[in-house]
């Protein structure tokens, strides 16, 4: 993040100079050499990259450090390669913010004391200047942290926020569970177990229907065979009736002979 914004400002405060200095020379005012303006502005940019990298890795570290301490006040488990890893970084990054600090202002010095450029003196004084000021503005915003820290903590005491802690995670497994439940892609779930057992029951009833249907026509056919063999019992009755009178007749046809 620092570096994608880094280079275009570097690069637009390269042209701004190079402007101002044409501008200034066109009007006639003492501004110096090029050579100076372009050490200012190289010296700019460098104090300004090694007053913020390495200064930041180191804080950053430290601040994890405080963080881990906390925590482990809290019996709160943490790795210990990590927390040696945050304790080496801190310390070399500290030592690289120094050393490239000297550096910077003794070369700078170099250039004003060989007569290069006058600007050495001022850029090699920033240099020293910065390399307290910039641990000194951070020490000032960590104890404001901290002290916002602390008030948090009296305000909203460790355990309640352990125990809330607990209950959202609690929360969050009871909600996935129900999701899971509620998900008919997932097996096993109620949602699926209540679609199979829907199609279940649609299956038995459509086969219970069949089976009403099929009934209902047994039985119409089992109704006509009866009114069949009813009127079929009828019709011989009839003709059991007629033959008897028939009988009926011849004999006394031969009784009144």
């Amino acid at each position: 993040m620092f570096f994608g914004s880094f280079w275009p400002s570097s690069l637009g405060l390269g042209l701004f100079l190079l402007l101002l200095f044409s501008v200034l020379q066109w009007f006639q005012v003492p501004t110096g050499s090029l050579l100076d303006w372009v050490i200012g502005g190289l010296s700019f940019q460098w104090l300004l990259l090694i007053t913020t990298v390495p200064w930041n890795i180191h804080l950053q570290a430290r601040d994890v450090l405080v963080e881990a301490e906390q925590s482990q006040e809290r019996q709160i488990a943490i790795a210990p390669e990590k927390l040696s890893y945050a304790a080496t970084l801190a310390r070399r990054s500290l030592g690289v913010a120094i050393i490239l600090h000297l550096l910077s202002a003794a070369v700078l010095y170099g250039l004003a004391a060989t007569g290069i450029s006058a600007i050495g003196y001022l850029s090699s004084g920033a240099a020293l200047l910065l390399t307290g000021l910039r641990p000194t503005l951070q020490g000032y915003e960590y104890l404001a942290q901290r002290l916002h820290s602390i008030r948090q903590e009296f305000r909203y005491p460790r355990e309640d926020v352990l125990e809330l802690r607990d209950r959202l995670e609690r929360l969050e497994t009871t909600t996935k569970m129900l999701e899971q439940q509620l998900d008919p892609e997932y097996e096993g779930s109620w949602v699926e177990k209540s679609q199979q057992f829907s199609r279940q029951m649609r299956s038995e009833l459509s086969q219970a229907l069949t089976a009403i249907d099929r009934l209902r026509s047994d039985n119409d056919s089992d109704h006509q065979r009866l009114a069949r063999e009813a009127k079929q019992g009828i019709a011989q009755l009839s003709e059991d009736s007629e033959f008897l009178n028939h009988a009926r007749e011849l004999i006394r046809f031969f009784k009144s002979a």
